[in-house]
Formats: structure tokens, sequence, C-alpha cells
């Protein structure tokens, strides 16, 4: 399966494009319902007006036809648990915008359970406005054996609040699909006070585990196998039995998990990891502290500030690994809701190996894919909005420049151009804007059209930066009033160009009125000062005539490098 971006309502993609029991794991961190607006920045060149903020998407659900065409689509499906849980909590709730959240999610989440294999998992990240809801739903979706972990990460520093304990985690549910899905046990090193505590230097130098509790017995007299005598040694008749450290599992082949108590210490033994001394009671483990060891991850996942230096090994604190991103952080692309992507690698190489498919059904900014990608897993992601679809072509390709992928669902012809304007004209722009690398502007505004759409930044010395007025119009009443308009704006904003694309052909005068609007000159040449330019323009591989581009206005993901052992590390 190739790497896959769609553009679209996830549930329309589900339905038409992923295939019954094709992925191994499924992340996803859908709006919360958390009532706000979130806006995407982006960065604008030294010198110019402070960041720019594109209004991407509200976290606001009402009750409307489509929340109940989404909760008849439950009462109508083949799960009938779900459809008796929504029908209780929309008895308890009422129809108000939690019960439209909920309906919108479980019709979904039905779908995310029908794509996964048997041996996948699915993580939903939420926070604790709703979890409580979502998780009763995944019960009676996944069923409630199913259930794995509920994961508290700590998504901020602090958060002041008068009335309650601040709220500073999220919660990620996760379920399986069966009691034959994949897990692989996550180590983080041992805390450096643990290792100095309990293990001790021997003449090689090598760090021996020395601390007490090293007895390969229990109290307890069974009666059974783990009570029978070994080498002279005979636990039953001083009323304890063999107890072996299940860490041995991990050192030895799969064969050892068959052996009897007494085979598996002659098998422990003949690998030196047992040693008998004369005058010791019972035989000893022998433990070397190895790279492999630590502390498997728990369901608590906190960054802990000002523990640097604590952790065995290297110089971090607890839980950096998985540390929330700040304002300044250079993995931040400027995405309202973006998540780091250790946080992601975390859940990746848990719950799946190289190879499988990572679906992510809200990819936002992309972090899952991207975690996806450095792990060399297959990744199908979807957005619903075209700013999302080319960040993330854009993350992807400055991360891994050697990347191959797949877009679905963006226009490639003039016809479904026209088809995505008269679906949604704010999704048209944002996808005409991206076509020509533009920063866009302003996103669904309220009130007057300040005629920009977009920015597009330059360097026509190759120091200075300046910048181009972007104005896109997909109707089909084009005129020369607009052309002039776009003058005026480039006027007023003291900018050295004007883009104006157009899905309709211009007419004549519109061409003159751009004509007679003369040069911007300088030293490397005269570029039009406006210029018109169409979809059918842009699809033929025409773009704007500038000077030398300044892309620093697009925050730009860390390229990822491969290391010496064939994987992936920033640099």
């Amino acid at each position: 399966m190739a790497n896959q971006l769609f553009y679209g309502d996830n549930l329309t993609v589900l339905r038409e494009s992923i295939p019954t029991a094709s992925v191994d794991l499924i992340y996803l961190d859908p709006p919360f319902n958390s009532q706000a607006n979130y806006n995407v920045l982006f960065k604008s060149p030294a010198g110019k007006q402070s960041e720019a903020q594109v209004h991407a998407f509200e976290d606001t659900w009402h009750w409307d036809d489509a929340a109940e065409l989404a909760f008849d689509l439950v009462m109508r499906g083949p799960n009938s648990d779900v459809a008796d849980m929504l029908r209780a909590m929309r008895s308890f709730l009422k129809e108000n915008d939690m019960m439209a959240y909920l309906s919108m999610m479980a019709v979904r989440l039905v779908e995310l359970h029908r794509v996964l294999k048997p041996a996948g998992s699915l993580f939903l990240h939420c926070d604790p406005t709703a979890s409580h809801y979502l998780k009763v739903l995944l019960d009676a979706i996944f069923g409630k054996d199913r259930f794995m972990n509920e994961i508290v990460w700590r998504r901020t520093g602090s958060h002041n609040s008068r009335k309650s304990f601040g709220r500073i985690h999220d919660v990620i549910l996760a379920f399986t699909a069966s009691k034959n899905s994949g897990f692989e046990v996550v180590r983080r090193p041992y805390m450096r006070g643990h290792v100095e505590s309990r293990y001790s230097a021997d003449k090689d130098g090598k760090l021996r585990f020395s601390s007490g509790g090293n007895v390969l017995t229990g109290a307890g007299a069974t009666g059974g196998p783990s009570c029978e005598p070994w080498r002279g040694f005979d636990p039953g008749s001083k009323g304890r039995h063999w107890a072996l450290p299940s860490f041995y599992e991990d050192l030895m082949d799969a064969a050892y998990l068959e052996l009897s108590p007494t085979e598996k210490l002659e098998a422990l033994y003949q690998a030196k990891l047992i040693e008998i001394q004369t005058g010791n009671a019972w035989p000893t483990m022998v433990r070397y502290l190895e790279e492999r060891d630590g502390t498997p991850v728990g369901d608590i996942w906190a960054y802990q500030p000002y523990t640097q230096g604590t952790v065995w090994g290297t110089k971090e604190g607890i839980d950096e690994d998985v540390k929330w991103l700040g304002p300044t952080d250079p993995e931040r692309l400027g995405y309202p809701t973006q998540k780091p992507v250790s946080l992601l690698e975390r859940i990746v190489a848990a719950s799946s190996r190289p190879g499988d498919v990572v679906l992510d059904p809200f990819c936002g900014c992309g972090t899952a894919v991207h975690a996806a990608q450095k792990l060399e897993r297959q990744w199908i992601g979807i957005d619903i909005t075209h700013l999302a679809i080319s960040l993330i072509e854009k993350r992807l390709r400055d991360a891994f420049p050697e990347i191959s992928f797949e877009v679905h669902g963006t226009p490639t012809d003039i016809d479904a151009a026209r088809d995505l304007f008269h679906r949604d004209p704010y999704q048209f722009q944002w996808w005409a804007v991206s076509l020509v690398n533009a920063v866009p502007y302003g996103g669904k505004k309220r009130g007057a059209d300040s005629g920009i759409d977009g920015h597009i930044y330059f360097k026509p010395d190759g120091r200075t930066t300046e910048k181009a007025i972007v104005s896109v119009k997909g109707g089909h009443n084009v005129s020369v009033p607009m052309i002039r308009d776009l003058g005026h704006v480039v006027d007023r904003e003291r900018a050295k160009v004007g883009i104006f694309i157009t899905l309709a052909e211009p007419t004549g005068p519109m061409k003159v009125e751009a004509v007679k609007a003369g040069f911007y000159e300088t030293s490397y040449g005269k570029f039009p000062k406006l210029q018109i330019l169409t979809i059918a323009d842009l699809f033929s591989g025409r773009r704007p005539h500038l000077p030398w581009l300044d892309n620093k206005a697009f925050r730009q993901a860390p390229r990822e490098h491969v290391d010496n052992q064939g994987k992936f590390a920033f640099g």
C-alpha cells in the first residue's frame, strides 16, 4: 500500500477508499469540543508585519441536520451495542453541542473499527471534556474487554484556574481489535538514583546488579515443579519455591518459555546468567546493566521540568522524550493543536512494526504520518482542509526530501477545481493560494473582504524582503474593476506586485488594465506589477513572475537524517 494523503471528509474517505481490515494502527486527534476557535500562525520575514493568522477551524459543534444524520447512520448501522449506547446518551444529554460531537464521532469510530485489522489497535487523543463519553462509545464499538489503556499525557507546564486545579493533561484512550493485538513493550532508561543504588562496578568496570532481592526463590512451598531440588538446593524443604525474574525471558530464546523451573535454572546456569558461590544459601542471578535495560513505560507520560540529568546514561529529564511543544520549539509549525513527533513515536513503536499501515483520519499538520514515515511504517492521512493538506505536503518534503506519496482529492483539472469552488469557496481559495506557494491570509473571514487571500515574499536584491499580494476569484463574473481593486490593495499594503488568480478566463480589457499598471523595476529586471494567472495556467506549470522567493514565511520541519544504524534522527 502506497503512502497516501486524502483531502475530504474522513467518513466519506473511509467508506470509499479504505478497505476493511487493512490498517494496523489508528491514531486520531479529533477536535475536542472545546468551544474554541483555532488559528494557524505563519511567520512573517524580519522587518515585516507580525505573524499572520489564518482561521483554520472552529472546535464548536451544534445539534443540526448533520448531527441528526450522523445519529441516524449509527441507529441504522450493524452495531446494535453502539446504537443502544448512543441512544442512551441522547436520552441523558438531549440535543445539545456535546451530543452533536458524540454523534459525529460515533459514526466515524464505527468505520475506523471496520478498517482495523484483527491484530490492530486504536489510540484516540482527547481531553477530559468528553473522554468519559468517548470511552463508553469505544466500549460499545470494540467491546468492553478490548480496552487496553487510558494514557495521561502532560500537555503543558501550567494552567492557572481559580475555580479548579490546573488542567494540564490530555487523555489517550487505547483499544485493541482482539486479544491477539500486537504490543511491544517500550522501555525508558532507569533513573540515575536506581542504578547508583542497585548496581556496582565489577573488576572489569561493568555495572553488575548488587542490591538485595537477587535471590531466585520466593516465600511459600507450592508443592509443584517450582519446589523441585536443583544442584543441591531444595527450596521446598525450606518453605520456598523457585521464582525466576521475568527479565530472563528477554535474554533467552523462545524454547526457554517451555522449560520447567529446574530446566530453566540449568539453562540459565549454562548461559552464565546464574552463579553458585560457596557459602551462599541460594544460587544468585548474574545481571549486568545493558543498553536494552530500562523501566517499561507506564500509562502516565508526564515530562518533569528541571529534572535534566536524572535519567541514567543521558542528559534528559523525566519523560523528556514526550515533552510538550513550547512556543519557540524548532519542531513547531504554527498549527494550533500540534503534538510532538516523539509522542507519536512512542505509540507507533509500541503498537506497530516496520511495514505496518498507520492511519490518522484527522491528520492536521501531519505529526502521526511524520512519525510513521520516520519509523518505516506505511501511512494514510486524511484531513478536511486544503490548508492542512498543503502544510503536510511541505512538512514531509522538508523532513524527508526523497519521500514519495500520493495525494487524493485535490483538483487535477478545471472541472474538479470548479466543483471545489462551488462546494466550498474557502477551501478553493486555500488550494489556489497553495499552488503559487503563497502564505494564506485570513481564512473564513467575517465582514468585509480585505482583498488579500495570500502573500508571496521575495528578495529583489537578495537582502531586502518585499511582498506580492495574491487575490483569488473563483466565480464566472471577473471584470476590470477587480484588477483595479487589486492595484489599490497593492498600493495600500505597500506591496510591490499583485497576483490575480482566476478560475474563469480573463477578458481582454482586464489584461489591458493589468498592463497599464506598469512594472516593478529591480536591478535584476522588470516584473509586471499586476499579473493575471488562470487555474488552467497553474495546471500547465506557469507561475508568478517574481524575483528570488523568500520561504522564511513557512516554518520548516527539521530534516530527518539517517544515522549509522540506518535509522532516522533529527539533525
